[in-house]
């Protein structure tokens, strides 16, 4: 009895998750399913921070200084576009997306394999602003955890977002300075 009414339940939920799906996604393919997998993941990610965190002993602060967050905020793009655009760091996204160009300087644009369960991952991989999360993430528990370290490479990551900036105005500079 116990079995049929948990076969049951399934087949209602099931159903229920296929119409959810149906009627979301007028009628594009929309990777619901991995979307729940990724932010499963992510609440996982986090709660294994929080835990080590919590072990560490470490009280937290009773809020962020400004400093951090500025920090914080410029090393999370940098990082997050170098995982997610740079050409050097293409092999860790190959399995999931495919090659179309270049799209800025030192950056490509990939388009997201949809087989095989890849477009999630894909997704998360060439978006700069999905990536974000999980940068924020590790590099705000990196300075509960490790703050000297972690401030250390969020201080290099600053740098590198600077050095970028200046070698765009730079160029923009030349060119200008070139076309007279």
């Amino acid at each position: 009895m116990g079995a049929a009414a948990d076969n049951r339940l399934g087949r209602c939920v099931h159903g229920l998750a296929r119409r959810t799906r149906q009627r979301y996604s007028a009628g594009h393919d929309r990777p619901l399913g991995g979307y729940l997998a990724a932010m499963t993941g992510f609440g996982a990610y986090t709660a294994a921070w929080a835990t080590a965190v919590r072990l560490r002993g470490r009280p937290l602060p009773d809020r962020p200084h400004p400093w951090d967050v500025a920090l914080t905020a410029v090393a999370t793009f940098r990082l997050s576009r170098l995982l997610s655009k740079a050409s050097v760091t293409s092999p860790l996204r190959a399995p999931f997306t495919r090659y179309v160009g270049v799209q800025g300087p030192a950056e490509l644009h990939e388009e997201v394999q949809a087989e095989d369960g890849k477009e999630t991952v894909g997704e998360l991989l060439t978006c700069p602003f999905c990536m974000s999360v999980w940068v924020v993430s590790t590099l705000t528990a990196g300075q509960l955890l490790w703050p000297r370290a972690t401030r250390t490479a969020m201080g290099a990551l600053a740098a590198l977002a600077g050095a970028d900036a200046l070698q765009l105005a730079y160029g923009g500079l030349v060119g200008k300075a070139t076309k007279e």
